[in-house]
């Protein structure tokens, strides 16, 4: 699993936070460049986009996995109040990230910058989702039924992207973010992603007294 070194990638920002407030009010996403891709990489994303068996959470020990789960439900009810919805969101985020080599925290921080936890947001170039994923994509790798609002199917393909442009960029993620944005070169988006990251969706830390203290049934 290629997990992500969050410390490797960001210059310092100058944004101030109005402009990052202003930035997080709408659908973020830029225009993801649509590309030909070799047969060998159409191949490869196709097989990643495929469906598979149902979410599991990868972790140690269930109480690990409930820790998680309740530290960012914590975090994330004032944007998502049903529990419900929330929990599986919080699932099928971990998942699909772990599949595709990310960090976790990563993605809700994505999602935060790129639709403000918007099932339903569109940007002006009509990207879609929570992770505000260009249509194309679908044709390019998926199949005419995928609907980019289906929230498995939407985290499935932005992860994948992210991924594919990790590994164009060759682990550099300041250069990937700008990739998936439409933004390669420009320090605004991958600082915008930054903040957000520190703020809120640093991974929680189980210490042993914590780790006494969830219930064991």
């Amino acid at each position: 699993m290629r997990l992500i070194n969050q410390k490797k990638i960001f210059i310092n920002t100058g944004l101030t936070a109005f402009a990052a407030i202003l930035f997080l009010s709408q659908a973020h996403a830029g225009a993801q460049v649509e590309s030909v891709l070799s047969a060998s990489v159409r191949a490869s994303l196709q097989r990643a986009v495929a469906d598979r068996a149902a979410p599991k959470l990868a972790f140690a020990s269930q109480q690990e996995a409930q820790f998680w789960l309740s530290e960012m439900s914590e975090r994330l009810k004032n944007r998502m109040p049903d529990q419900r919805e929330r929990m599986d969101f919080l699932s099928t985020v971990h998942y699909e990230a772990l599949r595709a080599g990310l960090d976790p925290q990563l993605v809700l921080s994505l999602i935060e910058v790129e639709s403000n936890f918007n099932k339903y947001a569109v940007s002006r170039a009509g990207a879609r989702g929570y992770m505000q994923v260009m249509p194309f994509w679908v044709n390019n790798i998926g199949k005419r039924e995928h609907n980019l609002f289906h929230l498995r199917i939407n985290l499935r393909y932005g992860c994948t992207i992210l991924r594919y442009y990790l590994d164009m960029e060759k682990g550099d993620l300041y250069r990937a973010l700008g990739r998936y944005n439409g933004s390669l070169g420009q320090e605004e988006y991958p600082n915008l992603i930054r903040s957000a990251w520190h703020r809120h969706w640093t991974a929680p830390v189980l210490t042993r007294t914590k780790l006494s203290q969830l219930p064991t049934g």
